[in-house]
C-alpha cells in the first residue's frame, strides 16, 4: 500500500499580531521615558537664546554708559534715547527687559513667553543678569518666579 503524500507545511512569514503589539508596547516604553528627556535637551539648548540677549543687552548698556552719566533705561528706542534692543529673543522664545537702572546698575530680564516650551525649563525659565557697581551677578527664577542672585550654576553653567 503506498503511503499518501502529505502535505508541505510552507514557512510562516511576516508577524503575528501578538507579535507586533508587543514591539508597539517596548517602542511606546522607550519613547515615554526618552520624549521628556529629549524636551529637557532642547530647553537646555534654547537657553543659549537668552544668555546671547541678555549678553547684548550687557555690552550695549556698557556702550552706553561709556558716553552717557547713566546706565539706559530703554531696551527697544533706537539711539539717542534707548538701546535698540528687540523686545523678543530671536527665535521668540524670551521677552526682555530693563529694571532699577540706576547711575550704577541694571537688572536685564530674559523671561519666556507663555504657551512656548522654555516656561517648562523649571528653575531656569527666568533668567537675569544684574550689574550692580560694576559687579556683575547671574539669576534664574526660585520656584516662586522670583530672580534668585545666588546658587544659579545650574543654569548659568561656564
Amino acid at each position: 500500500m503506498p503511503i499518501a503524500a502529505r502535505p508541505t507545511m510552507r514557512p510562516s512569514r511576516g508577524f503575528t499580531l501578538i507579535e507586533l503589539m508587543i514591539a508597539m508596547v517596548v517602542i511606546a516604553i522607550l519613547a515615554a521615558v526618552a520624549f521628556p528627556s529629549f524636551m529637557d535637551s532642547i530647553r537646555k539648548g534654547r537657553r543659549s537664546e537668552a544668555f546671547s540677549a541678555l549678553s547684548s543687552i550687557q555690552q550695549a548698556q556698557e556702550r552706553w554708559r561709556a558716553n552717557n552719566a547713566a546706565y539706559a533705561s530703554n531696551l527697544s528706542a533706537s539711539a539717542p534715547t534707548g538701546l535698540n534692543i528687540p523686545a523678543t529673543t530671536a527665535g521668540g522664545y524670551y521677552t526682555l527687559s530693563l529694571a532699577n537702572v540706576t547711575a550704577t546698575g541694571y537688572q536685564a530680564v530674559a523671561t519666556p513667553v507663555a504657551g512656548k516650551s522654555q516656561v517648562k525649563d523649571g528653575t531656569c525659565a527666568k533668567l537675569g543678569v544684574q550689574m550692580n557697581g560694576g559687579t556683575v551677578t547671574y539669576a534664574a527664577n526660585t520656584s516662586a518666579g522670583a530672580l534668585a542672585y545666588a546658587n544659579t550654576s545650574a543654569c548659568w553653567s561656564r
